[in-house]
């Protein structure tokens, strides 16, 4: 697989170019061999999970695939997307093509804060986010949460679970790629 880096700040992903890969410009995008785009970052898991279905990272049974799904909406809609909009709106990264509302910027960045200690209260029934095994959720999480050193959002003392969660996590070959 080749990886090609764009500089989101230049506005490379808002190319004619790009968009003829995924019409609203957004990354991730992945093209397969024969032209076909997929975009958005669970649709290209769902995809993989297909092809190569171990280890599984959706779950296995209808309601491991009901609780994983619950909880990486959650975490995306709950944390990731705040901590985007967090960066946003308070960082004028975007300035050029959006308007800031930097009272907005900073109303995400309480709420993904809160959000972590939904997290914690999870983590203390569960080794993993949706349960007992890694899944999308729990890559979803360590995403958001490695973004969110940028606007200042970290895991507190408070949150003894979410901190080993956060360290296990990040031991994975897969996180030190």
């Amino acid at each position: 697989m080749e990886y090609v880096q764009l500089d989101l700040q230049k506005g490379e992903n808002m190319t004619p170019e790009m968009r003829a890969k995924n019409p609203i410009g957004k990354v991730p995008v992945l093209e397969l061999d024969d032209g076909t785009c997929i975009g958005e970052s669970v649709a290209i898991c769902r995809y993989f999970e297909v092809l190569h279905p171990e280890p599984l990272l959706m779950g296995e049974t209808a309601l491991q695939q009901a609780k994983i799904e619950m909880w990486q909406r959650q975490v995306e809609f709950g944390l990731f997307m705040q901590v985007g909009m967090c960066f946003q709106h308070s960082t004028g990264y975007f300035k050029d093509r959006m308007t800031p509302i930097a009272e907005y910027g900073e109303l995400a960045g309480k709420t993904a804060s809160k959000y972590l200690h939904v997290l914690e209260k999870q983590l203390a029934q569960s080794e993993f986010i949706a349960g007992d095994t890694f899944s999308i959720a729990d890559i979803t999480a360590l995403c958001a949460i490695d973004f969110a050193r940028v606007v200042k959002i970290k895991i507190s003392d408070q949150h003894t679970n979410l901190q080993r969660w956060y360290d296990s996590v990040s031991q994975r070959p897969s996180a030190k790629a």
